[in-house]
């Protein structure tokens, strides 16, 4: 399971269990803006609330992700020393013959939004697929994760980092559907040369590529480690 870890080089993973006994892998994915990097953790919390599920422990060698005791305590999460031999993990991949919209507004209902009551959900393209995210909060408003960075978490852990192709987002409850700046940084990470399809609450879209969406942003190739 690899990591994203440009700028520390520091690979990083964990698996937390769900009620449902469903085993969700959360990688390190650093950015460029070192405040929005999703530790491993906090991605696979992120992954297992995304699937309507409740985490319930953990297992996670070193290093340790940051603010480990928070997610610990927000989740009341019991730490596992070993795995059962054969765990179920989870997989997010979603079949090519999805249907875009109606999955779309599917997944509104996996939505945990008890702050904002405002739904997000989002299918990722890949070659083999869609990867499914919805917007997640929790108590500390600034750790939980939109539904673009919900779907780049589950892509990287499952192995599709250099494997993106278009990202589909609905807002059910906004006039015009649009990511956030901190999710449009985070897209410029992994696939800053395609196109983003906003569908809207009146049943319109519009496509736009990722690079317009965040013009003169600042980007990997300024700060990555070169040998």
């Amino acid at each position: 399971m690899n990591s994203y870890a440009p700028y520390s080089e520091q690979d990083e993973y964990c698996l937390i269990q769900g009620e449902s006994g469903v085993f969700y892998p959360g990688v390190r994915v650093e950015n460029i803006s070192f405040p929005l990097t999703i530790s491993a953790i906090h991605g696979a919390i992120c992954s297992c609330l995304a699937n309507g599920d409740r985490p319930v422990s953990f297992y996670q060698e070193q290093p340790e992700s940051e603010l480990m005791n928070y997610w610990k305590d927000e989740f009341d999460l019991q730490e596992l020393k070993t795995l059962p031999a054969s765990p179920n993990i989870f997989n997010p991949l979603l079949p090519p013959e999805t249907e875009i919209l109606p999955a779309l507004q599917k997944l509104s209902d996996n939505c945990v939004i008890p702050h904002s009551g405002f739904p997000v959900t989002a299918l990722l393209e890949t070659e083999d697929g869609y990867i499914p995210g919805v917007n997640i909060e929790v108590s500390a408003w600034s750790l939980g994760l939109c539904a673009e960075r919900t779907a780049i978490s589950r892509a990287v852990a499952a192995g599709y980092e250099t494997r993106l192709r278009k990202l589909h987002v609905y807002a059910p409850k906004g006039e015009f559907s649009s990511p956030c700046g901190a999710c449009r940084q985070v897209l410029a990470e992994f696939m800053p040369r395609n196109q983003i399809v906003l569908h809207h609450a009146n049943q319109t879209t519009s496509t736009h590529f990722v690079k317009d969406m965040l013009p003169y942003g600042f980007t990997g190739s300024s700060l990555r480690k070169r040998s």
